[in-house]
C-alpha cells in the first residue's frame, strides 16, 4: 500500500525540496511532493495544523497523507523552518487511511518529534534517513494489525450478521452515489459501511462498492452502494455503472457552489441512462464548516421541489446525519417495494 515517504523542508532561497525520501523518487514528483506538503502550512495562514492533512495526486493515481511540523532554527527567518512528513499511497486504498486516520496520526506524530529532535541536534543525515525507515516500519506493522483485527472481528461471529434478519422481509437494493470529485462521496459512504478493509474498489473502472444491512421494524434493507467516481475521465464508463440502479444518492459541498449547480447535469445524466425517475435524497456534505458554507438553505429547497427529491444536510467529518440519510433513502424504497406489490 505504501508507495513512500519524503520529508521535505522550505528552502528560503529555493522554496519547498525534499530532504530525504525513499524508496527511489524521481525529482520532478519530489518537488510536487514538497510543495503540495508544505504548501499546506500557508492554506493554514501559517498555523500548524494539529491533524493530518490529506491531499489528492491525480498524475500519481495516488494520495497523501501530511504531517506538517515546525523545526526550531535561529539561522532561519523567524527561527523556525516549515517542514512536512509525508506519506504517499494509491488512490485505491484511500477509504483504508480515511478510516483509521486517528491511528495513524499518534504514528506521524512520534516519527515528527524523532525528526525535530533529530534536527535541532544537528544529526547527520544518515540518521533522519533511518528514521524515515523507522515510520515506514510502524505504519506498515499498524496496517497489517488494523487488517488482522477486522478479519479475526469477522470470522469470530460468523451467524451474528443472519440472524437478526431471520424475521424480517429484506429487500435489497443497488444505490448510486454521485456527486462532483472531492465533495465527500467516499467519506460519506465509509461512515455509513464502516468497512474499509472489506470493500471492493475497481481502480480501472473508478467505483467503489460497498454493501451494509438496515434493520427497521418489520423489514430490512441490503444496500449494495457504488460509490462512482466524479472525475470526467470516467464520464464514459459511470453511465454502464447506473443500470440496476434502485435509488441515488446525490452529494454536494455545501462550501463550493459549483458543485451545488452540478447536481442538475448528474441528474439529467442518471434520468436519461435509465429511463426512469429514482427515489433518492439530495445530500449537502461539510456542514460542520459552518463559517465557510455557501449554499444556503432556501437553495437547498428549492433544488428540491424541482428534483421532486427530500434534501438532507450531513458531515462525514462528525458523522452527523449520515446514517439517517441511507436510513430515509431506505424507508423510501421499502415503502415503494410495498407498493409496487
Amino acid at each position: 500500500m505504501i508507495k513512500g515517504i519524503v520529508f521535505s523542508q522550505f528552502n528560503e532561497k529555493t522554496g519547498p525540496e525534499a530532504v530525504a525520501w525513499l524508496p527511489e523518487i524521481p525529482i520532478e514528483k519530489r518537488s510536487i511532493i514538497s510543495m503540495k506538503s508544505i504548501n499546506v502550512l500557508s492554506g493554514e495562514k501559517g498555523q500548524v495544523p494539529e491533524s493530518l492533512s490529506m491531499i489528492p495526486l491525480p498524475s500519481q493515481n495516488q494520495k497523501a497523507l501530511i504531517k506538517t511540523i515546525e523545526i526550531k532554527d535561529k539561522t532561519h527567518r523567524g527561527g523556525v523552518i516549515d517542514s512536512s512528513l509525508t506519506l504517499l499511497f494509491d488512490e485505491a486504498h484511500d477509504l483504508i487511511f480515511y478510516k483509521y486516520i486517528d491511528k495513524f496520526q499518534g504514528i506521524f506524530n512520534e516519527s515528527a518529534d524523532r525528526i525535530k529532535n533529530l534536527h535541532e541536534a544537528k544529526a547527520l543525515h544518515q540518521k533522519i534517513e533511518k528514521e524515515l525507515e523507522v515510520f515506514r516500519e510502524d505504519i506498515i506493522e499498524a496496517l497489517i494489525d488494523l487488517n488482522s483485527s477486522e478479519v479475526q472481528e469477522e470470522e469470530a461471529f460468523p451467524t451474528k450478521k443472519a440472524e437478526p434478519l431471520k424475521d424480517l422481509r429484506t429487500f435489497r437494493f443497488k444505490i448510486i452515489v454521485c456527486g462532483d470529485p472531492e465533495v465527500g462521496k467516499t467519506s460519506l459512504v465509509l461512515r455509513f459501511t464502516d468497512s474499509a478493509f472489506r470493500r471492493t474498489y475497481i481502480p480501472t473502472l473508478g467505483v467503489n462498492i460497498s454493501e451494509k444491512i438496515i434493520k427497521y421494524e418489520k423489514y430490512a434493507a441490503e444496500f449494495v452502494i457504488w460509490d462512482v467516481a466524479g472525475q470526467s475521465k470516467f464520464q464514459l464508463m459511470r453511465k454502464h455503472f447506473y443500470g440496476g440502479a434502485n435509488g441515488l444518492l446525490l452529494i454536494f459541498d455545501l462550501t463550493r457552489p459549483n458543485t451545488f449547480q452540478s447536481l442538475v447535469r448528474w441528474y439529467a445524466d442518471i434520468k436519461a441512462t435509465l429511463g426512469v425517475e429514482l427515489e433518492g435524497l439530495i445530500v449537502g456534505n461539510k456542514n460542520d464548516l459552518t463559517e465557510e458554507r455557501k449554499i444556503g438553505r432556501d437553495k437547498i429547497t428549492e433544488l428540491s421541489n424541482e428534483l421532486g427529491l427530500e434534501a438532507l444536510e450531513t458531515s462525514a467529518l462528525t458523522g452527523e446525519n449520515v446514517d439517517e440519510a441511507f436510513r430515509k433513502l431506505g424507508e423510501l424504497l421499502i415503502n415503494l417495494k410495498i407498493q409496487e406489490t
